[in-house]
This record gives structure tokens, sequence and C-alpha cells, in this order.
């Protein structure tokens, strides 16, 4: 805004963000207040994008539940979140996408910049578990692919316009009403009371984000605890399979041993 009221103003930098990325913890609840007071606030600023942080922690059913919960909360506060708009003048093949996208949001995501290589020998970007890999660019493992083509290949533009349209021109018209031409943005009134509640809040968010992070460390090491001792319990099956497997490849060479001497 303050490159448009200067006299020469051909050349501007577009410094507005058009897209955000809100990571969701994958709890399988759903949002946490703190969540949805934040999403609120951003929405109204930003083209907002919920994303499902580490997908490959719940199982599809689950996955599918907690989707659906984070859906009805987000309906039921009304959080504005950017939704891919079906033109009905488009192609059938652009609608169709544009409705796909819709409807796999949040997006479930998997992070990896590992190579790993599958049980039918394709080396693809994921994760390696004993049970197998999850792919990052495997639509039936998570959403990476709908969510890139919705960022940088089929729907950029409308994240750019709807940007200049709608939030950007919000915020315009509010700081036109309160601002004068050329005027520097409204400082807030210096309140003790007011910074007394603004350092009392700023003290309770840090604290709760920090509990939160503690009580997640400490789940993430039980997580860590219990795939071990399963492991561990894999291995130990395993062996004793392999020693039944010994001992009974020894008594069939003993009861044929018997049977040559008779």
């Amino acid at each position: 805004m303050r490159q448009e009221q200067q006299p020469e103003r051909g050349e501007k930098i577009d410094l507005r963000v058009h897209a955000c990325l809100f990571f969701i913890r994958p709890t399988g609840h759903t949002l946490k207040p703190l969540d949805i007071e934040i999403m609120k606030r951003l929405g109204t600023r930003v083209n907002l994008i919920p994303v499902i942080a580490k997908a490959d922690t719940l199982t599809p059913n689950d996955l599918r539940v907690f989707k659906q919960r984070v859906r009805e909360v987000i309906a039921a506060q009304g959080i504005r979140i950017y939704v891919p708009p079906v033109d009905p003048e488009d192609d059938e093949a652009s609608i169709e996408h544009a409705r796909a996208l819709a409807d796999v949001m949040p997006h479930a995501i998997i992070g990896s910049t590992d190579d790993v290589v599958t049980k039918d020998g394709r080396t693809v970007k994921g994760r390696e578990y004993l049970w197998g890999v999850a792919e990052v660019e495997n639509e039936n493992h998570c959403d990476f692919r709908k969510l890139r083509s919705l960022l940088i290949r089929t729907h950029m533009l409308d994240l750019i316009n709807t940007t200049e349209e709608h939030h950007y021109e919000n915020y315009r018209l509010e700081q036109m009403e309160t601002r004068k031409f050329g005027e520097a943005r409204v400082k807030k009134p210096d309140n003790p009371k007011f910074k007394e509640e603004e350092e009392a809040l700023r003290k309770r968010f840090t604290e709760q984000v920090k509990a939160e992070e503690a009580r997640f460390r400490q789940w993430e090491q039980h997580l860590i605890a219990e795939r071990d001792r399963l492991n561990k319990d894999l291995e130990i099956a395993h062996g004793s399979i392999k020693s039944l497997e010994a001992e009974l490849d020894n008594l069939q060479i003993g009861y044929r041993g018997s049977q040559r001497t008779r």
C-alpha cells in the first residue's frame, strides 16, 4: 500500500503472502482452541490452507475420521479457508480436478527428502517402515501431489487474484477509513493496563506452547519406546521360529537316519 502512494510507482514489488499453510498436529481428535483462534485470525488476512502433518502416523480410517472432524470444526467456527473455485465454464477435467482438491481438504501430508527402494524395485521419496514404504508422491498414501498442484500448477493465479481482490482490498479499505494520505500506520495508545494484559497473554501463550511441546515429546518418546518393544518382540519371535525350524530339520534328519539303519 505504501508503494501505491508514491509519485512514481511503475515498479512495485509484491511482498504480499498469497498462501499460508497451517499445519495441524495429527492427534486424531480435533482442532485445539489455540488452533481455532489462530486460524480464525489468519483466514481473514490470507489464503489459509490447512494441512495435516505427519499423516503416516495415522491409519487410513483414523485419518479419514480426523479429516471429517476438522472439517466440522472449521464449518462450525466459521473459519475462512481457501477452497478451489469450480467454474462451470471450465472443461470437465478442470472441474473434476477442482472438486477433487476441495474434497481432500485438509490435505494430509507425508514429508521426506530420503530416497527409499520399494519392494518392486522403485526408488521413491518416502519413509521406510517394517511393514513397507510410505511414499510422498503416492496419492493412496497422502495428498502431497494434490497440494503441490494447488499451489504451483493449477491454482497459483487464483491464489494471487484472491489476495488482490479480496484480502488486500479489505485491508486497504480498512486502512483508508482510519488513515490519511501519506500518514504512517496508526499506533495504538500506550496504555499500561493493555500492556499488562498483553504481557500476561503472551506469557500464558508461551507456557501453553511449552506444555504442548513437552506433552508432544513425551508422546513421541512413548511411541518410540513402543516401536522398539514391538521390534524386539518381533525379533524374538523370528528367532524362535528359526530355532523351531532348525529343531524340526534335525528331527527329520534323525528320523531318516533311523529308517536307514532298519
